[in-house]
């Protein structure tokens, strides 16, 4: 590729859910529980290589289209406040090329419904290689399916 460019964005994106703290957290802290909701749509598959939720851990997750397409996200976890927050920056990969670099928080309060979450991205785009409001929405999307797995 012989042009180079970034395009960088911060968005956030809010949900309520009626659930504890401690089940929201353990949904995001939980593997098995994450491949319940990551998953955001027909023929979407996640796949867990490396998963140590810890401050300083990695999480290796592949997310398959049902296409010859494969993104891979890189996580490394940043900061980790048990039923509270949890950061970490990852790099995105989609066959094999890097596409974007991101430093996601998670913020957890309790609110008289259950648990309002804030989810905040900043991320950089890297040469072209995704669109701000296609990784937005699918954020969205899984918040979405969270939503739907903790009301299960």
């Amino acid at each position: 590729m012989s042009e180079y460019s970034t395009v960088h964005s911060t968005f956030s994106v809010e949900r309520t859910y009626e659930a504890s703290l401690a089940r929201v957290f353990a949904a995001w802290s939980d593997p098995k529980a994450r491949l319940q909701w990551e998953a955001i749509g027909d023929n979407f598959t996640t796949t867990y290589t490396q998963n140590d939720f810890r401050v300083g851990g990695r999480d290796v997750s592949k997310f398959d289209f049902g296409k010859s397409d494969q993104y891979v996200a890189d996580a490394r976890y940043e900061d980790i406040v048990k039923d509270r927050r949890i950061v970490y920056a990852y790099t995105m990969s989609h066959n094999e090329r890097r596409i974007s670099s991101s430093l996601t928080t998670i913020s957890l309060t309790p609110v008289a419904e259950g648990t309002h979450v804030v989810l905040t991205e900043q991320i950089t785009i890297l040469d072209g290689g995704d669109k701000v409001e296609y990784r937005q929405a699918g954020i969205e999307g899984q918040l979405d399916q969270l939503g739907t797995f903790l009301a299960g």
